[in-house]
């Protein structure tokens, strides 16, 4: 199956179901305010699609779990025997489901209840973390919990799984999610990432590894430490499968936000998949996946956003050295998305594991010398795991129409790659919306991702095409990125312009340092002598003050200059316009 024709399951129909959905929202109406309408109907479909998952085995599981209460089972083993029981590692032993507590409306407050305390613990988690019993009982107050319940009974509350596959029901929580973001005039793109985007992603990660996956298949980890509503790993595990019926992805991910958590847990227990790997906390300073190691890392960490909230605990970590994940330096608390790099770059697993985040400008070329974020760079470029970095389309994502790049960082290079760094502008290759989302305002269709994977496989200094579609990739020595910041100084002279010594060294004068950004590649006595000296004799390198720094100058290293117009040019488009002027003038008022 193509990119695009996976892209294409985000369809009209999808967005049908989201908006009928999300139309039960019109009874909460004077009792919710509209930015509360998620916070009801994000909690519910979760339920409803739980229900509807176990209704073929809800008297089965109903009947087993008054057995085992008789016989005084417990635990570990209770659960065992009803997950078995049920088909999925969820249950409800509740007799009431969606359609029984309609037909008791008199009681349907301690009816629910008694139907959420039926669920097994790990649905309590997530029931926990959409904080919806205030919402059940504001819902019962204004009586409405009756009305909703029945809503999601209808047509458009149908959510079983022979309907609605687990991908789509994905798709369906991020429309969910997208309306809910939009009453509250949240940003959308904060809680989940476009798939064109994805797909990019997974391209890129298993790009070394397709034909071997699609030959042998594959057994695999996958990290995603900013998951949103894990459909990075969503979108990924898909890939796979569809290269290989063999491909076996395990999912792990990390992520802040309780609701958008809560989701992620619920759609992987639908899916069967691993959703003890979903995990509740704050991925700076609250760690749950220390010691792990994974062979993807897809994420879209925030950026832009400071650490001041997990200050204390990162840089107690940072303390730790190499043996922790901040070991390289740390960046300005302003902007913590680089933290969440090196998070990355130290759950890689050795000699193979390869990592696809996305960051913004900042991470290529912020930080002087000896700073946090160029020691982060200095690390990652010398110790040769940056592959490449991609320069994305502006207006590609929901909530931003700045410049992004996904950087592939592995800590298996291939052998042609070795000590090289690749740079891809793919700025202009793009395909326009023709209705926005948000900041949204282009796609990547297939062409798009095909014309960026030649580039990137291909590995040149080459310029490629496709109709209108332009990606530009360049190869670099590790080393071109790096620099030594060289502090010079004028020598005190005497009356007859010498330099002053003591001991034999130049005593400086006061105030009129200055410094050189002399490239790794250049020896650093004749760079001075060449461009120094010349212009100061007096001048002289105080190298004990030397620094290294590394920074990646993506636009100047992609710039293109363009000849100004011409004044003659600029003349003549001046005198066609007085002229177009005069013709308008006289059509509006004549000769007057």
């Amino acid at each position: 199956m193509s990119i695009n024709s996976l892209q294409k399951q985000t369809n009209i129909n999808i967005q049908e179901k989201a908006n009928l959905i999300w139309e039960i929202a019109t009874h909460l109406v004077g009792l919710f305010k509209p930015h509360e309408y998620g916070k009801v109907i994000l909690p519910m479909t979760v339920l409803k699609r739980f229900d509807d998952a176990l209704a073929p085995t809800k008297q089965a599981v109903v009947e087993m779990g008054e057995k085992l209460a008789g016989m005084k089972v417990e635990g570990e083993a209770r659960d065992g025997v009803l997950c078995k029981t049920s088909g999925y590692p969820f249950y409800n032993t509740s007799k009431f489901d969606f359609k029984k507590l309609v037909s008791d409306p008199d009681n349907i407050e301690s009816n629910f209840e008694n139907y959420l305390q039926g669920f097994s613990s790990n649905v309590k988690d997530i029931i926990s973390n959409f904080k919806f019993t205030d919402q059940v009982r504001t819902m019962a107050d204004g009586n409405v919990l009756f009305v909703v319940i029945q809503e999601f009974i209808s047509a458009k509350g149908d959510m079983s799984p022979n309907k609605i596959t687990s991908t789509d029901m994905g798709y369906i929580f991020e429309e969910l999610i997208r309306k809910f973001s939009e009453s509250y005039d949240e940003q959308a793109g904060a809680h989940f990432t476009s798939r064109d985007i994805i797909y990019l992603m997974t391209e890129l990660l298993i790009a070394p590894e397709k034909d071997d996956i699609k030959t042998n298949g594959c057994t695999k980890t996958a990290y995603d430490m900013a998951m949103g509503t894990s459909q990075m790993l969503g979108c990924l595990n898909e890939r796979l499968t569809d290269i290989s019926d063999e491909a076996n992805l395990t999912c792990f991910g990390e992520e802040f936000n309780p609701e958008t958590y809560a989701i992620a847990k619920a759609d992987m227990l639908i899916k069967g998949g691993n959703a003890s790997g979903m995990m509740y906390g704050d991925t700076l300073n609250d760690d749950k996946f220390s010691g792990y190691e994974f062979d993807y890392i897809i994420s879209n960490p925030p950026f832009g956003i400071d650490w001041k909230r997990e200050k204390a605990e990162v840089e107690a970590e940072a303390k730790k050295g190499y043996d922790g994940r901040f070991g390289p330096g740390l960046p300005a608390i302003s902007d913590g998305q680089m933290l969440f790099m090196l998070n990355g770059v130290k759950k890689l697993k050795k000699g193979s594991g390869r990592m696809a985040i996305i960051q913004n400008g900042s991470s290529l070329f912020t930080g002087d010398a000896g700073s946090g974020a160029s020691e982060i760079r200095r690390y990652v470029i010398t110790e040769d795991m940056v592959e490449a970095i991609i320069q994305m389309p502006t207006d590609l994502f929901y909530n931003t129409g700045i410049s992004t790049y996904i950087w592939v960082l592995t800590k298996g290079k291939s052998a042609n790659r070795l000590g090289k760094v690749q740079l891809i502008d793919a700025s202009k290759c793009f395909v326009k919306r023709r209705k926005n989302i948000g900041k949204k305002r282009v796609d990547l269709d297939d062409k798009c991702i095909e014309l960026i994977m030649k580039a990137y496989t291909e590995f040149e200094n080459a310029v490629y095409t496709d109709g209108e579609l332009v990606v530009e990739s360049k190869t670099f020595d590790n080393d071109f990125f790096g620099f030594t910041k060289v502090t010079v100084e004028t020598a005190q002279a005497d009356k007859d312009g010498k330099a002053i010594l003591k001991k034999g060294k130049p005593q400086a004068v006061k105030g009129a340092s200055d410094s050189e950004i002399i490239p790794l590649s250049e020896d650093i006595d004749e760079y001075i002598a060449k461009n120094v000296l010349p212009y100061n004799p007096l001048a002289f390198a105080d190298r004990k003050k030397d620094k290294i720094g590394y920074e990646i100058p993506f636009t100047r290293l992609f710039y293109k200059f363009t000849a100004p117009q011409s004044s003659e040019d600029i003349f003549a488009e001046i005198k066609a316009l007085e002229e177009e002027e005069t013709i308008l003038m006289k059509e509006l008022f004549g000769n007057a």
